[in-house]
């Protein structure tokens, strides 16, 4: 049986008008009231960590000490999530066919990702979602793209990585996930509207990916055919 790995945010549902610009304001906020800093200081800093680290948080538990929980929890309020998130019935349906377990791994912390999910109204159709919270060990936070993090969740999920597929936004998450084993599918039609054929991008990047698709709701189709990793 293949396992479907997804991703959330800019997979499953746009984020770019609203969601992350909401999202890195209260972390630039944050950061501004945590460590001192002005506002300019603390969104170049928030923007460093994330391309050093994947991931802003790593910077600040690695140099500053943050406790990660209220990180997340003071990053992530969204009073008004349900109305920013778009429903789309396409996604439903397409999750609805996709045959095999299908399960939504991100970097965003549970209690946001479990409402952009039912607001989706795709929960009925996931098995389960792994949080950033799930993807600490031996006291270390090893989000996406770690490749040790991505090994234990296989291991945990009882499957073998030939038999996973990780559909993404992120060319940089794929390539770990590829490095493993993982099949990879590339949705270009959101965070990455100037990718060509082959990988590439207007941006430069030339890492290969697997297979591409504009949206999730386009899976069922290549489900039908072997999801290749890339040569």
């Amino acid at each position: 049986m293949r396992t479907w790995l997804l991703d959330l945010d800019n997979t499953l549902h746009d984020a770019m008008p609203e969601v992350f610009p909401r999202i890195n304001r209260e972390m630039t906020a944050f950061m501004v009231r945590e460590l001192d800093l002005s506002e300019e200081e603390a969104s170049a800093l928030r923007a460093h960590y994330w391309q050093r680290y994947g991931a802003t948080l790593l910077g600040l538990i690695r140099h500053h000490g943050i406790d990660p929980h209220r990180f997340l929890r003071e990053t992530h309020p969204f009073p008004d999530l349900e109305q920013l998130v778009r429903r789309d019935l396409r996604l439903v349906h397409a999750l609805r066919r996709l045959p095999g377990r299908r399960i939504v791994v991100t970097n965003a912390p549970l209690h946001y990702a479990s409402r952009v999910v039912r607001a989706l109204g795709i929960w009925a159709h996931i098995e389960a979602i792994v949080s950033i919270e799930s993807m600490s060990f031996a006291g270390r936070w090893q989000p996406k793209p770690s490749r040790p993090m991505l090994r234990r969740l296989l291991a945990r999920l009882r499957v073998r990585a030939a038999d996973c597929v990780l559909v993404e936004d992120s060319v940089e998450n794929l390539a770990g996930a590829c490095w493993i084993g993982v099949k990879t599918v590339l949705v270009t039609g959101i965070s990455h509207p100037g990718t060509q054929r082959g990988g590439h991008t207007r941006a430069g990047r030339s890492k290969r990916v697997g297979v591409q698709v504009q949206s999730v709701a386009h899976l069922p189709r290549r489900a039908l055919r072997s999801v290749h990793r890339p040569t």
